[in-house]
């Protein structure tokens, strides 16, 4: 790789995350109601579409989850409910919501 291309690289990679919408986990407090009826039950089981263990998203990293809901959002992942739960939430919900859960035990 040239150098040029590595600093191309590297200014792609700083602006995007200059852009990155900061989480609030206060504001999530009112926006938490669409998960704790799956993601608030330890060891849940849905039967929609399938029998499907509801991963534990307490605690986990808030990138990962803003990352999962974006891809939920634009079909990369694929689970009817999350999609469509993703489907209404802007950036800023999803980074509230993410910075809410990252910050559980």
């Amino acid at each position: 790789m040239s150098a040029r291309t590595l600093l191309a690289f590297l200014a792609v990679c700083i602006s995007t995350s200059a852009f990155a919408v900061e989480g609030n986990a206060d504001a999530a407090k009112d926006k938490i109601a669409m998960c704790v009826g799956c993601h608030g039950i330890p060891g849940y089981h849905t039967a929609f579409p399938k029998t499907y263990q509801v991963p534990r998203i307490g605690g986990q990293y808030a990138e990962y989850i803003v990352s999962a809901l974006q891809a939920y959002k634009s079909g990369d992942r694929k689970h009817p409910s999350m999609a469509g739960i993703a489907a209404s939430l802007s950036e800023q919900d999803m980074a509230d919501l993410a910075a809410y859960y990252s910050a559980q035990k």
